[in-house]
């Protein structure tokens, strides 16, 4: 195993290799005979480090927790071309819930598709509650339920067993949730016997009401069991793979295949980042699609008996041990060549072809587009080199008050989440104004961010030569924690810093970072009416055509800037409306605060209840509920306060 680093230590490439050697010779032999991605990768890493395991397998999995782990550039990783939803059913919890979840799975959650459509789940759920009847309700919904001993509707209609009113127990409720989930795994046929059998004995009975109520239960499930069709008929577990590609691109589409009934499909889309053969691809995305069956809990039921793929990976004997390993048992991993396996690969197939399509049509020319802006702004700020790492800072505030300021963080012209960054304005100074405009009160607030980021820089990445982990200029090390070997938060430069304003933000920011001494990153402001860029030092701005992709990119970078420090402003506001509005009650301390608000889940949940249930909170008495209530407008004649705007509601 081996990873490329750049030359701020951030891994850029891993792979594996049985001669290193050998793998380093293609590597750095002539720059023209190589795949132009491969090129920059090569003249971008400054060090090379590798690690030895024992087997094929070891090294699978390694690969697959380096790539999670440092997320490198330049390798290939599958992106899916659409968010898929799952059915999810929250076992880890003490009433689990059935609902439509998508994004990062949770640990004790059980997860069944994905589904194309949300309501394709929505539907299917619907006609199982009547036989299985989980709950469906946020926690609001079902801490209210209790709290006011009335369940909600589907309690009313027989599609929820209400265990919030205590109708069941939570043991038979988890009986449900987890008949709900064998049924949904494929186990269908006892439930439908089981059902047929209750239908019966209550006929013989002359119980025709319920002989008519199992009747419709079995009509439910079978009409569930319709929509999903019977592909192979032995009922097998497989998934199955295909994949169409070009010089640039490869869409990927599955089949998840359980009971011979399919009961998901998913699709990615990859960019060949690196020069990679097919039979690499298949390998790549098997570590994707199953190597976080490892880590999950229950992750074994995600790995199926059979992976069948459209060529079969390298060493394919070790990537069928590395699979047997996560699931507990031989899974075998093939090529189908005749018969309906084979058809039904033919079908996934034509799936995939349509789905790169279709992300032609939608994403024609996107890294060309990108690649023109980031080449259109080094123009026009007259920059060294392309902004491969833009930073974008912004502020937000109501009159002085609350003040917030958002970072976030573009690489290689695509918003890189995971290090976006949200600051508390503490008031360090550095502003030149007065307060009495807008704009030296962002000044002020820009200087104090940009402060406090670069200070946090030059501490997380030292001075080459020190002894604080950096090592020498040769330490490929630098900018990671040598304890957890993770990045430091702050150790990357930026190669263009772009703030949210005028020349009064951009000349707070540049004397922020002079003061650092912070010479080698370039800055610049784009300011909201003309949409002018600022350069320092400068009487007048640069004004990019309206056409210009760059100007598109620095707008796009801006405005999420923007959406962050308002999601971020708003937070920190609504936290401190909610106290300033309890704040006002008599005898009401921080502890019996947190306890109301801790027992009623929300300020809306608190202003509902009337004054019996605030008394029944532990430390509350009947004098102080009845204060709490006053204060929130619960009893007659008393003011109601919008807490969003803490006005008085007439």
């Amino acid at each position: 195993m081996y990873r490329f680093r750049d030359d701020e230590g951030r891994v850029i490439y891993v792979g594996k290799a049985k001669s290193l050697r050998s793998r380093l010779t293609s590597y750095f032999a002539d720059l023209a005979t190589l795949h132009p991605r491969t090129q920059t990768m090569v003249t971008t890493a400054a060090g090379v480090e590798w690690t030895v395991v024992g087997t094929e397998v070891e090294a699978l999995q390694l690969e697959y927790s380096w790539i999670k782990e440092f997320d490198p550039r330049f390798n290939v990783k599958y992106r899916d071309d659409k968010s898929y939803p799952f059915l999810a059913v929250t076992l880890g919890e003490e009433f689990p819930r059935v609902q439509v979840m998508r994004g990062a799975k949770r640990k004790g959650t059980r997860y069944f598709g994905p589904y194309t459509h949300a309501w394709a789940i929505r539907e299917t759920v619907d006609l199982l509650l009547r036989v299985f009847p989980v709950r469906t309700c946020s926690a609001g919904v079902f801490r209210r339920a209790e709290q006011i001993g009335r369940p909600c509707l589907l309690g009313y209609i027989d599609k929820c067993s209400a265990p919030c009113v205590g109708r069941i127990s939570a043991e038979t409720h988890r009986a449900f949730a987890l008949d709900f989930c064998e049924f949904m795994a494929g186990r269908t046929q006892r439930f439908v016997r089981r059902l047929e059998q209750e239908m019966r004995e209550a006929a013989a009975a002359q119980d025709y009401e319920r002989a008519a109520r199992r009747r419709d239960d079995v009509a439910a499930l079978t009409r569930v069991m319709e929509r999903s069709a019977v592909v192979l008929p032995d009922g097998t577990d497989a998934d199955v793979f295909a994949m169409v590609e070009d010089e640039l691109e490869a869409a990927v589409q599955v089949f998840h295949v359980r009971g011979g009934r399919v009961r998901g499909q998913r699709g990615w889309v990859v960019e060949k980042v690196e020069e990679v053969t097919t039979p690499d691809l298949v390998e790549r995305l098997l570590q994707q699609v199953y190597g976080a069956a490892g880590e999950d809990a229950g992750g074994a039921e995600a790995v199926p008996r059979e992976v069948l793929v459209p060529v079969e990976p390298p060493l394919v004997a070790d990537v069928e041990a590395w699979l047997s390993g996560l699931r507990g048992s031989r899974v075998e991993v093939r090529v189908p060549r005749r018969g309906d396996k084979r058809a039904l690969m033919e079908t996934v197939s034509r799936n995939a072809g349509q789905a790169l399509a279709m992300h032609k049509t939608r994403r024609a020319g996107d890294l060309t587009t990108r690649s023109k802006a980031l080449r259109e702004i080094q123009e026009a700020l007259g920059l060294g080199e392309a902004p491969l790492r833009i930073e974008c800072y912004d502020v937000s505030t109501i009159q002085g008050t609350h003040t917030v300021a958002s970072m976030v963080v573009f690489e290689d012209g695509l918003p890189r989440k995971s290090e976006y960054r949200r600051f508390t304005i503490r008031g360090e100074g550095g502003g030149d104004g007065d307060g009495s405009s807008r704009g030296p009160d962002d000044a002020s607030a820009i200087h104090e961010v940009i402060s406090r980021r670069f200070r946090r820089h030059l501490r997380d990445r030292p001075e080459p030569g020190t002894e604080d982990g950096a090592g020498t200029e040769d330490d490929p090390s630098l900018g990671v924690d040598p304890a957890t070997g993770r990045p430091r938060r702050f150790a990357y430069r930026p190669h263009l810093v772009v703030v949210d304003g005028g020349q009064p933000q951009v000349e707070a920011a540049a004397r922020a970072m002079a003061e650092l001494g912070v010479a080698d990153v370039a800055l610049c402001g784009l300011a909201k009416r003309l949409e002018e860029v600022w350069l320092p030092d400068e009487e007048y701005p640069v004004v990019l055509s309206r056409g210009s992709e760059g100007l598109y990119l620095l707008q796009q970078v801006r405005d999420e800037a923007h959406r962050f420090a308002i999601t971020h402003h708003r937070q920190r506001r609504g936290k401190a409306m909610t106290a300033s509005v309890l704040d006002s009650v008599p005898g009401l301390g921080p502890a019996r605060r947190k306890a109301l608000l801790a027992h009623f889940g929300s300020l809306r949940s608190l202003r509902a209840a009337d004054v019996e249930e605030i008394a029944r909170v532990r430390g509350i008495g009947p004098t102080l509920a009845g204060a709490v209530a006053a204060a929130l407008g619960a009893e007659p004649g008393a003011p109601a306060i919008d807490t969003s705007t803490g006005e008085i509601i007439d």
